[in-house]
């Protein structure tokens, strides 16, 4: 299947250099004032282009799950183990879900070279199983030697992603939450450190499955091809909730799919964990870049 969420571009915003309005008062900007200058007009400038970057970036294509040899899972009734080229985590498949919540530590990236690199965090309701996506959470670009993290939404085919937050930082306490009611469903996410990063948005979606729910770590795409996936270390997420219909419960409520990241080769990229005891959360451990 193939669902394309294309960032939105955000213009830079002017700077006015110090010197500039030192000038714009009469009096002189001492040489010590021009290299700091130099350094946010240059910081500003990367992370303009940083975003621009980002503009075609698909964030819930999904590639087709191929299940691994030996079909169920020993320890944990309901668990199916597949294999996706850009998701590691975990999916619920179902009918009728309306809720879909997690709550994590923002990872630290490990950024070398200017290869473009990057890993998005999201919960979602469906992507997995049908043509539409209803999703929010975090992402991390490498850009030209550079590191940048963002907090963003989407709603497939409605509307390309939405970036909203550019300070989010590693080490940042996240919560990401997308809530049905009817054909509105609610995206939510909240950074615990820079509120600049928090969103509550609301749209609407009467044709939307609301056939799964996902807790994902991906490696995004542009154009045809995924793009190699960011070394984060490892995500891990936690208080994971889920509704469908009348029942609320947590991953493992539901018939779940664990989801382990491959490359083309068969080589593992994002290897997902088990489930926790309560059924709640994981982690998923970064391999390999692509």
């Amino acid at each position: 299947m193939h669902r394309r969420l294309r960032a939105a571009l955000y213009s830079a915003l002017a700077i006015i250099p110090a010197a500039g309005l030192a000038m714009g008062l009469g009096t002189t900007a001492n040489a010590s004032t021009r290299p700091a200058v130099a350094s946010t007009s240059q910081a500003a400038a990367a992370k303009a282009a940083a975003i621009a970057a980002i503009k075609s970036l698909q964030i819930g294509f999904h590639d087709a799950n191929h299940p691994l040899a030996g079909g169920q899972h020993a320890a944990i009734s309901g668990l199916t183990q597949v294999q996706s080229t850009n998701w590691g985590g975990y999916a619920d498949t179902g009918s009728g879900f309306s809720s879909v919540g997690a709550s994590w530590t923002e990872p630290t990236p490990s950024c070398s070279g200017r290869t473009e690199q990057l890993a998005a965090f999201w919960v979602g309701i469906d992507g997995y199983s049908s043509s539409s996506v209803e999703q929010d959470g975090t992402l991390i670009e490498c850009f030209r030697g550079g590191t940048f993290q963002y907090t963003w939404w989407e709603m497939y085919p409605t509307n390309a992603i939405q970036v909203v937050g550019s300070s989010l930082a590693a080490g940042d306490s996240i919560t990401a939450t997308v809530t049905r009611s009817g054909s509105s469903y609610t995206l939510k996410v909240t950074d615990s450190q820079h509120s600049a990063n928090s969103f509550t948005t609301t749209q609407s979606c009467s044709s939307c499955a609301n056939s799964s729910a996902e807790w994902i770590a991906e490696a995004p795409s542009s154009g045809s091809s995924i793009l190699p996936l960011a070394k984060f270390s490892t995500w891990n997420d936690a208080n994971s909730t889920v509704t469908a219909g009348s029942t609320s419960g947590v991953i493992s409520s539901f018939t779940d799919n664990e989801i382990t990241m491959i490359d083309s080769s068969g080589a593992v990229k994002g290897q997902p964990s088990a489930l926790n005891g309560s059924g709640n959360g994981f982690s998923v451990t970064w391999v390999r870049a692509s």
